[in-house]
């Protein structure tokens, strides 16, 4: 009996030494990779810009024409609710001017972070584009916000207006399809872009824009 009770508690430290061990080789692994993992969002940024302001098309009329969007990566901070937000935002010029602009955001959506790049026209009043970096929404259901069909839905829209997901299927210009059995994760998106359409309206206006 004595030495079933010593085996057991050999094993038992055998499993902590080994949980030990692969939680510190996981941990090694995640900071090796993790500057990676920064890059290849950065470049993958960086390639997106192009599209969400001007569209395939736009990017095929670019490429004809041997041009190329300057992209200034530049930072806001704004003051809310007594603490500094920082944005990232993404200034695209065409033969001298400005052709638009990628903000990148987050929030939280039904079951974890959500990451996205909104484009904007030169006057910010329409959105050019959506595209989500990251999110861990519910396979199947939530997520399809990364889904073309679900994104398109932003071309366009007014942001004058708060963008509303309706469950019940869009019936005013300011409102999008929610997807079924994921409304949190489409109100989610919807309360992103507004969010930082709101906070950046007025910086990007001014274009008082402090360089990365």
């Amino acid at each position: 009996m004595e030495k079933f009770k010593n085996n057991y508690i050999i094993q038992a430290w055998l499993v902590v030494f080994l949980s030990l061990c692969f939680g510190s080789a996981l941990a090694g692994v995640q900071l090796v990779l993790s500057p990676k993992i920064e890059a290849n969002k950065i470049n993958e940024t960086l390639a997106k810009v192009p599209e969400l302001i001007l569209g395939k098309e736009g990017v095929k009329r670019l490429a004809k024409e041997g041009l190329s969007l300057k992209i200034n990566p530049r930072i806001i901070q704004i003051k809310k609710n007594n603490r500094i937000i920082s944005y990232k935002v993404f200034q695209a010029i065409e033969k001298g001017k400005v052709s638009g602009w990628v903000i990148k955001s987050s929030g939280r959506g039904y079951a974890d972070k959500i990451e996205l790049l909104i484009g904007l026209n030169p006057s910010l009043n329409k959105i050019s584009g959506l595209f989500i970096i990251e999110q861990k929404e519910t396979p199947g259901l939530g997520n399809k916000i990364a889904n073309l069909d679900f994104r398109k839905q932003f071309i366009s829209k007014n942001t004058n207006t708060a963008i509303i997901a309706s469950k019940t299927g869009a019936t005013s210009p300011n409102e999008i399809d929610a997807i079924t059995g994921a409304t949190i994760s489409s109100r989610s998106v919807c309360s992103i872009v507004n969010t930082a359409v709101k906070d950046l309206r007025s910086s990007l206006k001014k274009n008082q824009i402090k360089p990365i």
